[in-house]
């Protein structure tokens, strides 16, 4: 019903919650008032009704009023004093001011200690380390090299690890907590704020720091924020400090010399895609190599250290590859700081100067003369098969893409073709074909066509091909990760390889290591995963600072890298041999034998047949398709290097062996 003006009436009890509201929001005195009429309201009415109630309660109405005045007081802790109503009046203003002065003093405390709580929750408190390392930056490869530092330092004390980046910080500590031993948590510290400012990285004390790494996320401006943190760094630090080394990686090879500068005479700045690049080059002409390097550069085995060489100061380098029975020698450091990886066998050790070994911590290295393990009547002294022109085909593009096509060419046999199928436009130029000419050095060729589209991929001629090298897309190219891409493409050319019966090895580049397992790809076949890796090497870094030159020879272009070569051109197959016959086969050709790969790997094996560092007395049957690993010059080595071609017709019966089980020919 409404009212005879058409407004519709309102309830008693709605005018009233109204008025109360208006009141409640006028100040915070008035809010107390309610809240002091309120107690009043309920408290005096109760504690009349106990004194009334209570048998024991004075007879006469001053008597029961006087208790009933004392319980309420006590209740709401207004004091206790009777008497004349001037008592009481002040002894109700004394219990007040109490009563406010207290109510105030929580009240600042809990203020106090929430903001306090808030300000921990956001990762912002100054870190009060000594010795710690220093993360600045968020990107995929935060999680290996938060791992790959607490493994390092399992058998030690270890020391706290401190992160910083632009996130919050429950979800750092969300990411790592499912992706770092449990049991190493404790001395991971999170801190939320840009690294790029000098003032929220004074937070993580870096002047006290063992070690500072920035590393770059994957938003595209990553290494101009790099350039911006290893600045700020040298704020903080102030100018000619003597700070603590600094481990950086940028992309782009533009923003190398810049950053190498910002990072100062103690600092490393890797190059993540050059790196990158040059590991899928070399993993194309190599299966297996992407595990090997994967062994190296973890914690979990056997790791390059330096050992003493004062057993052989004034002997050959020659005569220590066989006098270390549970490690495997790879080079020299001089007493001037040089490092020497793979130098020629007569080398002389000079007083002072350190072995670079293979072994599995710093303390288990042990001198024994060898040389009687070894079976000179099994080494094969024959040269090598040669190897003929390849063609190789590469689907997709992203960054690293052009870098990949230059490694591949630099490393390619003339003759050689490159094809390259892009799902844009095409990315350089094409190269002339002129029937019946035959290139005199490898070449590339750019096509276009949608390779997003399933019948794209499975239309593939890949018959006259030797390998394939899948590179997935940016990221923010498109609404998927790149991986998605990646994982379609591989899918569809496992279908064409079953559908053709015709297998051919495939070299993928992925983002997640998580994805990593669920690549199909056949037993042949490499996945490279450029966050993992690098992360690895920069932990590798973090903790062996003298190793330095030794990573930045292994993975340079020129320099002496890890190779894997085919045991029939050392071991005659079907020989029994120790690995020290391998070991002194190796020495012979110029190399320094590391591991090597057998060929009867069962299917879904983790660690795909490759064992590094077996003890020298270990003897086996060495098969035509088993596989040595070495660290050898490209340039001089006696087996051909790197990118696979089809072998010439006067190859021995074990290389066309290796040709009909899809192994590749080196």
């Amino acid at each position: 019903m409404g009212t005879a003006k058409g407004r519709p009436r309102v309830s008693l009890r709605d005018r009233a919650r109204y008025r109360f509201d208006r009141t409640l929001a006028r100040s915070t005195g008035t809010l107390m008032g309610w809240l002091v009429i309120t107690c009043l309201a309920v408290v005096l009415p109760v504690s009349t009704l106990l004194v009334w109630t209570d048998p024991g309660s004075p007879p006469s109405l001053s008597g029961r009023l006087t208790a009933a005045w004392r319980t309420s007081a006590e209740t709401l802790r207004l004091g206790a004093a009777d008497g004349t109503p001037l008592r009481l009046a002040l002894s109700a203003l004394l219990g007040l001011v109490a009563l406010l002065c207290v109510s105030t003093l929580v009240g600042v405390i809990t203020t106090g200690l929430a903001e306090r709580m808030t300000e921990l929750s956001r990762g912002r408190s100054t870190v009060l380390e000594h010795g710690h390392v220093v993360v600045l930056g968020w990107s995929d490869q935060v999680a290996t090299v938060v791992s790959e530092l607490v493994a390092a330092q399992a058998p030690h004390r270890p020391r706290a690890i401190v992160l910083l980046a632009d996130q919050d910080k429950a979800e750092m500590e969300r990411v790592l907590a499912a992706r770092v031993p449990p049991a190493a948590r404790a001395r991971i510290i999170c801190r939320s704020g840009p690294a790029g400012d000098p003032d929220v990285l004074a937070l993580v004390s870096p002047r006290t720091a063992g070690t500072v790494l920035v590393l770059p996320s994957a938003e595209p401006a990553a290494d101009a924020e790099v350039l911006r943190i290893l600045l700020a760094l040298r704020a903080v630090l102030g100018e000619g400090a003597d700070g603590p080394p600094v481990l950086a990686a940028v992309r782009d090879d533009r923003y190398r010399a810049p950053a190498r500068l910002a990072a100062g005479p103690h600092g490393t700045v890797l190059e993540t895609d050059t790196v990158t690049a040059r590991l899928i080059a070399r993993c194309v002409g190599q299966s297996g190599l992407s595990h090997v390097l994967r062994d190296l550069l973890d914690f979990a085995g056997d790791e390059f250290h330096l050992a003493d060489a004062d057993t052989f100061a004034n002997r050959s380098f020659g005569a220590a590859l066989l006098s270390h029975p549970n490690s495997c020698v790879v080079g020299l450091l001089t007493p001037e700081g040089r490092t020497l990886l793979n130098p020629p066998a007569g080398t002389v050790v000079l007083p002072g100067s350190r072995l670079i070994v293979l072994a599995r911590d710093d303390g288990s290295t042990r001198t024994d003369d060898c040389r009687h393990l070894v079976d000179r009547s099994v080494i094969v002294s024959a040269p090598s098969a040669q190897v003929g022109p390849a063609r190789l085909l590469l689907l997709g593009w992203n960054r690293r893409a052009p870098l990949v096509v230059g490694q591949l060419l630099r490393t390619a046999v003339a003759g050689s073709v490159l094809d390259v199928v892009t799902d844009s436009a095409v990315p350089g130029p094409r190269e002339p074909e002129r029937e019946g000419v035959t290139p005199t050095g490898p070449y590339v060729r750019f096509r276009s066509a949608a390779l997003s589209r399933p019948e794209t991929l499975l239309g593939l001629d890949i018959g006259p091909y030797d390998g394939l090298v899948v590179l997935g897309p940016d990221r923010g190219d498109g609404p998927h990760r790149p991986d998605d891409w990646t994982l379609v493409t591989l899918l569809s050319l496992r279908l064409l390889a079953e559908r053709t019966g015709h297998e051919v090895r495939v070299v993928t580049e992925l983002t997640d290591d998580r994805n990593r397992l669920l690549a199909p790809v056949g037993t042949g076949s490499d996945v490279i995963v450029s966050g993992k890796l690098t992360g690895l090497l920069m932990a590798q870094i973090a903790h062996n600072r003298h190793l330095v030159p030794v990573f930045d020879e292994l993975f340079s272009a020129d320099g002496a890298t890890v190779c894997l070569r085919p045991a029939s051109a050392y071991i005659r197959p079907g020989a029994e041999a120790s690995f020290a016959t391998v070991v002194a086969a190796a020495r012979d050709r110029g190399e320094c034998a590391i591991g090597y790969r057998r060929c009867d790997v069962p299917a879904g094996l983790a660690d795909q047949g490759i064992r590094l560092n077996p003890p020298k007395d270990e003897r086996r049957v060495w098969s035509a398709g088993d596989h040595v690993v070495v660290v050898a010059d490209p340039g001089t080595a006696k087996v051909p290097p790197v990118l696979p071609g089809r072998a010439d017709t006067t190859a021995p019966d074990a290389i066309g062996a290796q040709r009909r089980d899809n192994q590749p020919v080196d």
